[in-house]
C-alpha cells in the first residue's frame, strides 16, 4: 500500500529487547534468570480454586461484569480499603484489568494527553516509557544514583564493600526541577524493578509534595508489595495526606499468588480519576477472563483469614523469597560479580565493573551498550541467561548504567542448584 500503514505514535516502538535476548536464551543450553516469573507452582489453595473455578459453576464460563467480577471487586475494596485507609467502594474505586500490564496501559491512555509530561524514576519498568509515548506524551526521567555518586564520588563500591538498593537515591532537587506546568503524572515503582528499591516514607513523602504542588497525578505500580525484605515496610503513597485523590494504585495477582500466566490484575483509585480508566476498558479489552477472577477472588478471601500469621502465603512467600535472593547473592560474589542487594521484588543487580576493565571489548555492535554485549557472552559462554540494565534507561542515560545486569532469583531449588553448578565452573575457569 502506498499509505503509511502503522500510527505514527508507533514510530520507534516496534524494537523489543526482550525478544532477542528470549530468542537468544532459547537458543542456548541456559539457566534462565532473565525472565521474572517463577518456575514452581502457585499454592494448592490457589490450584484448588483455579481447578474449581473451572470445573464448577457453569456460568463463570461465561461474561461477569466489566469492571470486574463482583466477588474480586468486593475482596480487594476490602481487603486493600483497611490497608490505605479508605472506605472503598467496589464499583467506583475498583477496576480489574489484563494483568497489572493492562492496568498501567489503561492509566495511560486514559490520563495521558498529546504534549503531557509524564516523570519516569530510572531506571524503570522498561514498558513505562513506551505507553507514555503510545498516549502521545513526552516521558522525563530521573535517575536514581548511588549514595556515592550524589556525593561526588564516580567509582564503584570497593572489593568486598557490599551495595544496597536503599542507598540508590533520588537528588531531591533534580527531581523537583522535573517538574513542569505540562508534567501530567509521576511514575512510582515500590519496590521497584529491576532494582529492588523500597522508597522510604521519606522519599515517598517529597514525591507526594511535589505531586501535590504542581497538581499531579502518581501512578504508583505495587505489584511485588509482598516481597519486602529484612524488616522493611512497603508505605502506599496513595495513604499518605492529601495522596489518595491523585493516586492510582495498581496490583497483580500474579506476583501476589506466584500465578503470573493468570494475568489478573487490579487498580484502586479514586473515582474522579477511575471513571476515566473505566472508559478506556469498556472501549478496549471490556473483560477479563472469569474463571481467573474467581479463582483470585477465593485465594484473597482465604488469604484474609490467614493474613499476618505464619500460615499467611504472603508470610510464607516472603520468607522462601528472601532465601532464594540470599542464595543468589552469595553465589554470583563467588566469581567476582557485586550485586546491589534488594530490599524487595523477584529482582536484583548486579555490578560488573571488573569484567568491564579486563574484557573491554566483547563483541557487539560498536554502539551496543556494554551491559547487553556482557549477557549475550554470558549466555553464550557461561550458559546463565540474565537482562542488561541499560534496556530500563532511556537512550541518554544508558551510558551510566551499562555496568550493572538484572538475575531474578524466584526460582525453584533445581534451578538455583543449575545455576551453583554454572558458576562453579565459572568460578574453576578463573582460577589461576
Amino acid at each position: 500500500m502506498a499509505k503509511q500503514l502503522q500510527a505514527r505514535r508507533l514510530d520507534g516502538l516496534d524494537k523489543n529487547p526482550w525478544v532477542e535476548f528470549i530468542k537468544l536464551t532459547s537458543e542456548n543450553e541456559t539457566v534462565n534468570l532473565g525472565q521474572g516469573f517463577p518456575d514452581f507452582a502457585p499454592p494448592d489453595f490457589a490450584m484448588e480454586a483455579f481447578q474449581h473455578a473451572v470445573s464448577g459453576d457453569v456460568m463463570l464460563n461465561q461474561y461477569t461484569k466489566a469492571f470486574g467480577y463482583p466477588p474480586l471487586t468486593k475482596v480487594l475494596a476490602d481487603f486493600f480499603g483497611k490497608l490505605l485507609g479508605q472506605e472503598m467502594e467496589p464499583l467506583k474505586n475498583v477496576l480489574v484489568t489484563v494483568g497489572a500490564y493492562g492496568a498501567l496501559f489503561t492509566a495511560f491512555q486514559a490520563l495521558v494527553d498529546e504534549g503531557d509530561e509524564v516523570i519516569i524514576i530510572e531506571p524503570y519498568f522498561d514498558c513505562y516509557e513506551p505507553m507514555t509515548l503510545m498516549a502521545g506524551g513526552r516521558p522525563v526521567f530521573v535517575p536514581l544514583k548511588p549514595v556515592r555518586m550524589l556525593s561526588g564520588l564516580q567509582s564503584p563500591s570497593q572489593d568486598g564493600e557490599l551495595d544496597y538498593s536503599s542507598s540508590w537515591q533520588l537528588d531531591p532537587t533534580e527531581l523537583a526541577s522535573k517538574f513542569t506546568s505540562r508534567t501530567k503524572a509521576l511514575v512510582l515503582n515500590t519496590p521497584s524493578n529491576p532494582l529492588g528499591k523500597v522508597f522510604s516514607k521519606a522519599e515517598l513523602e517529597l514525591m507526594a509534595s511535589l505531586c501535590q504542588q504542581h497538581d499531579v497525578v502518581c501512578i504508583s505500580d505495587e505489584v511485588y508489595q509482598w516481597l519486602v525484605f529484612d524488616g522493611n515496610q512497603h508505605i502506599s503513597i496513595a495513604s499518605l495526606p492529601g495522596m489518595w485523590e491523585r493516586t492510582l494504585t495498581i496490583g497483580s495477582a500474579g506476583k501476589t499468588f506466584s500465578a503470573t500466566g493468570w494475568k489478573v490484575g487490579w487498580v484502586l483509585g479514586p473515582d474522579q480519576l477511575m471513571k476515566h480508566l473505566r472508559t478506556v476498558h469498556q472501549n478496549s479489552v471490556f473483560h477479563c477472563p472469569t474463571q481467573a477472577q474467581a479463582a483470585v477472588a477465593w485465594s484473597f478471601e482465604r488469604e484474609q483469614q490467614h493474613f499476618g500469621q505464619p500460615s499467611s502465603y504472603f508470610v510464607q512467600l516472603l520468607q522462601a523469597t528472601q532465601h532464594k535472593r540470599d542464595h543468589v547473592t552469595r553465589s554470583l560474589q563467588s566469581v567476582g560479580l557485586r550485586p546491589v542487594i534488594p530490599q524487595g521484588s523477584y529482582f536484583l543487580i548486579t555490578d560488573i565493573s571488573d569484567f568491564k576493565s579486563k574484557m573491554p571489548n566483547l563483541p557487539g555492535a560498536e554502539d551496543e551498550a556494554y551491559d547487553r554485549r556482557f549477557v549475550k557472552w554470558m549466555i553464550k559462554n557461561k550458559g546463565l541467561s540474565a537482562i542488561p540494565v541499560s534496556i530500563f534507561c532511556s537512550v541518554p542515560h544508558q551510558k551510566h548504567f551499562d555496568h550493572y545486569i538484572r538475575f531474578c532469583f524466584i526460582k525453584d531449588e533445581a534451578t538455583l542448584q543449575a545455576m551453583d553448578k554454572k558458576l562453579q565452573k565459572w568460578k574453576a575457569e578463573l582460577t589461576p
